[in-house]
């Protein structure tokens, strides 16, 4: 029977073969996906991939969330729905979740 720290699926089960041809299996710890932009799903850039408390975010706007593209883009949404020159319904979806935090400040 397996430890119960091997039964998670954080890890990862290597299946390998001894020299003496003895079939074993060996546990390696899964490696943090790299954090990614949650409208456009680009790696996010200034956040280690080192997970847990360690990770630092950057310090503006959606830090940590969404890249710097897809913040310029909420930004000008939320001033042209504010103008009234765009509805809220115009704005798709993942992007109308934005704006309405930055219409709400």
């Amino acid at each position: 029977m397996t430890k119960p720290m091997h039964r998670s699926r954080s890890f990862k089960k290597l299946k390998r073969v001894t020299k003496t041809g003895r079939k074993v299996v060996h546990y390696r710890r899964a490696k943090n996906d790299a954090p990614c932009c949650a409208i456009c799903s680009s790696e996010l850039n200034g956040i280690g991939q080192s997970g847990g408390r360690t990770r630092r975010s950057n310090s503006r706007l959606f830090g940590g969330v969404l890249c710097g593209a897809c913040v310029a883009d909420v930004v000008k949404l939320r001033s042209r729905v504010e103008q009234g020159e765009m509805k809220l319904d115009d704005v798709s979806m993942k992007k109308r979740v934005y704006v309405l935090q930055l219409v709400a400040h």
